[in-house]
């Protein structure tokens, strides 16, 4: 009967006993969870609006247009105002489709834009270099100067007739896309500016976008 007693003695305490504990574990735990927890600003991306992509078959060769769009933030409009050249770099991969695997690179372009400001002249300079992602050498630069930073960044923002591909490239009967992306280039940044620019995304500037090719244009 003593026996009795005292278990229902306990029985009746466990459970102010078990409310305690999962107070105090929800006390120790309240840190972590809000160590982890990220406010709802900082998840936002960088990518804008996908790209305009067209591409052209003409000369035995696919062509790549694409019209896009971005805001250039004020860090780095700031720091081309300052003469530091800002550099962009678009690549388009032209990728062969594949149930059974992952699908194929063929070929991989590459267009390295640097842009910068010339104080004396008031004068905004745009140089384009265009090659193959795999090459070192450089290929064809091309120049050209703005009188305002608006006309640089439309020009930018538009690229035309850019060779992707020779036909011979193509397998007949494949499906292929096109996949583009532009981003600015923050390791091309003088080193002070490389290490104030990781994980800020001040600095992040890109576009993304895929375009699934008709069979018109590898057939």
């Amino acid at each position: 009967m003593d026996m009795m007693v005292f278990s229902t003695r306990c029985f009746k305490r466990l459970p102010f006993d078990a409310v305690g504990f999962l107070v105090l574990v929800a006390a120790l735990c309240w840190p972590v969870a809000s160590a982890w927890s990220v406010p709802d600003d900082t998840r936002t991306t960088s990518v804008q609006a996908a790209p305009q992509l067209r591409v052209e078959r003409a000369d035995n060769a696919l062509w790549l247009s694409a019209q896009f769009d971005f805001v250039l933030p004020p860090v780095v409009e700031d720091a081309l105002l300052k003469g530091i050249p800002i550099y962009f770099v678009a690549q388009a991969d032209l990728r062969r489709q594949r149930w059974y695997w992952f699908d194929r690179t063929v070929v991989s372009v590459q267009r390295r834009v640097r842009l910068a400001y010339h104080p004396l002249t008031r004068r905004w300079r745009l140089s384009t270099v265009t090659q193959a992602a795999e090459e070192v050498a450089p290929g064809l630069s091309l120049s050209q100067s703005y009188d305002s930073l608006l006309d640089a960044m439309t020009a930018i923002r538009r690229i035309a007739h850019w060779k992707l591909s020779d036909l011979g490239n193509l397998e007949a009967g494949g499906q292929y896309r096109v996949q583009f992306s532009f981003e600015l280039d923050t390791t091309e940044l003088p080193r002070p500016l490389q290490i104030g620019s990781i994980g800020q995304s001040d600095w992040a500037v890109g576009v993304a976008g895929v375009l699934v090719l008709s069979d018109d244009l590898t057939q």
